[in-house]
């Protein structure tokens, strides 16, 4: 009697989440929806160096993963970006304008050669969402809209765990920063120069260098600075506002919140869904990310299996 063959376990999936001032690489288990165990490597990015001093250190942070991983990469990579190409768009956005016009997905490959078959881009707040949906807190909503709160706004409208890039149900590309609120556009209220600008205002703070960011912002709300919470609260409160007839359009039934701010929920949280009510969306529940730090490597993975073209 011939033994049945033994399964073989599917190889891990590497990916690499890519942000402003960093750049994250991990292997994830596709199993278990989860980082496999070995290392998560973290390097430093430079946004205004070179184009290859920048694509250099992406590859030497991929080629610090073990090997024995799948051929395909998934890529969380901020915008703008050509993601179905790999191309970079990034012309006057103040970060990484050296790849503007570089064909990203090719120079990494170079970079990878004998550990890379394709590279599968997608935004990064598509990325936090995706990983969000398969295992965190925009699970079991068909329908949810997920922000990824730091230098400015990120979001991603999900329906069914894919984003929704165009229609007349959610904003122009998907994009909560194209919105306007206040008759200015969002990011400039909320965003870490819009908060900081407006607590100058209030604090009567004048010159950046005795300007706080917005994590000693929160901490001084927190000890009862009236002009730090009010930053807080007009920010937050106004994206509420800006975000209540897009989630009424896309019929979400829930808010998913993640990204550096996201920190200081107990001064969001309120704002936000105060803003939403005002605007006639009482009901709808604001949520933090379960997984804030593993959503975008876990939704570039899942979204390297499932991506059939890919650069």
């Amino acid at each position: 009697m011939t033994a049945a063959p033994t399964r073989r376990a599917a190889p891990p999936v590497p990916v690499l989440d890519i942000g402003g001032t960093h750049v994250t690489a991990a292997l994830v288990d596709p199993t278990a929806s989860r980082p496999a165990p070995s290392p998560v490597i973290r390097r430093p990015l430079r946004p205004h160096a070179e184009a290859d001093a920048v694509l250099d250190a992406i590859a030497q942070a991929a080629l610090a993963l073990p090997g024995g991983h799948d051929p395909r990469w998934g890529v969380a990579m901020p915008g703008p970006f050509d993601y179905a190409t790999g191309v970079g768009r990034f012309a006057d956005v103040g970060k990484f304008e050296s790849l503007n016009g570089v064909d990203v997905g090719a120079g990494l490959r170079e970079r990878l050669a004998g550990r890379c078959e394709r590279l599968c881009f997608l935004n990064d707040a598509d990325a936090f969402a995706v990983g969000e949906y398969r295992a965190g807190a925009a699970a079991g909503h068909d329908r949810v809209v997920c922000l990824t709160l730091g230098t400015g706004v990120g979001s991603s409208f999900l329906s069914g765990g894919r984003p929704v890039h165009s229609g007349p149900l959610v904003p122009p590309g998907g994009h909560a920063y194209r919105l306007t609120v206040h008759g200015r556009p969002l990011e400039d209220t909320v965003s870490r120069r819009g908060i900081r600008a407006n607590y100058a205002r209030l604090a009567t703070v004048t010159g950046d260098r005795h300007l706080p960011d917005v994590r000693d912002m929160a901490a001084r709300a927190r000890k009862g600075d009236t002009a730090a919470q009010e930053a807080f609260r007009y920010a937050f409160d106004a994206l509420g506002q800006a975000l209540a007839p897009w989630i009424d359009r896309f019929e979400a039934t829930a808010v998913v919140v993640g990204g550096s701010m996201a920190r200081s929920w107990d001064l969001i949280h309120p704002a936000l869904t105060a803003g939403s009510a005002s605007a006639g969306r009482p009901d709808i529940p604001v949520l933090p990310a379960r997984q804030p730090e593993e959503a975008p490597l876990l939704g570039a993975a899942h979204w390297a299996r499932g991506t059939p073209d890919a650069s």
